[in-house]
């Protein structure tokens, strides 16, 4: 269904939301839409200022009588997670993303949407450009690369901003108000798989595993949600022996903060066995579905001829250890927080491989709001691919932000929810990183919180934002400037 704009509101929001859908956006890519909120601040005739990685601030000035109140920065990262189905054209380098009106949802066209945190950067925008809003002196902050690295909060200069207070408009859950989240590190394991000739008379083709959800590897970890690399592991461990497989290439996922919906191998075998392996694939398709259920019920795992011969294969030793390494990888939930409810306190996420010659190469996240517990997470990972002959690289990773259950702007936050809602919001913690615990570190005494609309499904294609809840949204962010 297309989308008449004009029924959507706030209008505002949704025309700037439009435009950013507009422009590629893709982390490591946020040149033409850095430079698009720039000029939008110049076409306001507002103060602009760009930093040497890309972030923008655009200041406006407070209204009639709220001159003392106050500067508060609204504050959003402009990249978006570019996820696809393999059947899907589009090229994220170029392509506007397309999107559809699904009853009370915006969703795009299959791919991500990237409301995440798109309409957060359209809020912003929005009320710079608002003449009828009641706010005092205000900074509004696009990072860029939030999504693959945290660069634009990373990068940030101590004396870029000047206020006081911060509200984060990147969490996804209408009526809630979040005070911390974790930090996250990442792992990428390398081996070397010895490469020889395949066996004669033997013909290539490619197993899928396809059709699981997918997600946000720190706002669906929780869910049990399936992950393609680990079942492309188990087939392989099923199928090498019994059907005579060769591997020739795998690959799987392509973000790290995202939950693999997708795997593939490259096999070569004699082509008289494919009726017998689709068979087998079949059943195990039904067993697969019986064990996920409602949560994975659209999963297949399928076996199609493959056009273009591979002139080597791993051999027999280590295509069955890479298939080891990959079904044994941890993956998923590993710990419940002790101390806020329904919190998970730490997981990991077995996010991506890929093959080039004779390199094997898979890319891990680990989330914690305990630190101790993701560098722990961490050596487990280390244990785990030295034991399988492979070689481990892992980074610092990124802080968490740690709750402030007496923040002021916390307070401020329940009593306008209050007033305009008739109820005070959920005051919550999230898995999923942010970029508030590196700006915190870097402004002291920097008080913060985050909210923003329902968005279900962020980093899948299947992501969607609720009309309704951007309503809802705008009116209290609305509110909470002019309570300043």
């Amino acid at each position: 269904m297309s989308i008449d704009m004009n029924s959507l509101e706030p209008k505002l929001l949704w025309k700037h939301f439009l435009a950013l859908s507009a422009i590629p956006r893709g982390s490591k890519n946020e040149e033409a839409v850095s430079r698009h909120v720039a000029d939008e601040g110049k076409r306001l005739g507002l103060p602009v200022k760009q930093d040497s990685v890309g972030n923008v601030l655009i200041t406006k000035p407070a209204t009639r009588g709220k001159e003392s109140a106050p500067t508060t920065i609204l504050q959003g990262h402009l990249d978006m997670v570019c996820e696809k189905n393999s059947d899907v054209a589009h090229d994220f380098t170029k392509d506007p993303i397309r999107l559809v009106r699904d009853g009370d949802f915006i969703r795009a066209s299959g791919t991500t949407l990237g409301a995440d945190n798109g309409i957060g950067c359209a809020a912003a925008l929005a009320v710079l450009e608002s003449t009828d809003l009641s706010h005092g002196p205000l900074e509004c902050l696009f990072t860029i690369d939030e999504e693959t690295g945290l660069t634009g909060a990373f990068h940030l200069s101590a004396d870029f901003l000047r206020g006081t207070r911060m509200l984060n408009l990147d969490t996804e859950e209408e009526g809630a108000v979040y005070i911390g989240c974790a930090g996250g590190m990442d792992s990428i394991a390398t081996t070397r798989a010895t490469l020889v000739a395949p066996g004669p008379g033997k013909k290539a083709f490619r197993v899928k595993v396809i059709g699981l959800r997918g997600g946000h590897s720190g706002v669906d970890i929780h869910e049990g949600r399936a992950n393609a690399l680990k079942f492309l592991g188990r087939v392989l461990r099923q199928t090498l022996t019994p059907f005579g497989l060769e591997v020739a290439a795998l690959d799987g996922g392509s973000k790290r903060n995202a939950i693999p919906r997708e795997a593939f191998a490259v096999v070569t075998m004699d082509p008289a066995k494919a009726g017998d392996l689709a068979k087998a694939l079949a059943v195990l398709t039904g067993e697969l579905r019986a064990e996920y259920g409602k949560i994975e019920p659209g999963i297949s795992i399928e076996v199609e001829p493959f056009a273009q011969a591979p002139a080597k294969v791993f051999s027999g030793t280590d295509a069955r250890r890479v298939a080891s390494f990959l079904h044994a990888s941890l993956h998923g939930m590993l710990a419940m927080s002790p101390d806020i409810p329904n919190l998970v306190q730490t997981s990991t996420n077995l996010a991506i491989i890929e093959t080039a010659g004779e390199t094997v190469t898979v890319s891990m996240s680990h989330r914690s709001s305990v630190d101790s517990a993701k560098k722990d997470v961490g050596h487990m990972i280390a244990a785990h691919c030295e034991l399988a002959g492979f070689t481990v690289v892992q980074g610092d990773g990124y802080p968490g932000w740690a709750p402030n259950v007496h923040s002021p702007l916390l307070q401020q936050a329940k009593e306008v929810h209050a007033r305009v809602f008739g109820k005070v919001p959920e005051v919550k913690a999230i898995h999923a990183g942010l970029e508030c615990g590196i700006i915190g570190e870097k402004y002291p005494g920097l008080d913060v919180i985050s909210f923003g609309p329902t968005i279900q499904n962020a980093h899948s294609p299947t992501e969607q934002v609720s009309i309704p809840s951007v309503a809802g949204f705008w009116k209290y962010l609305s509110a909470m400037l002019a309570a300043a």
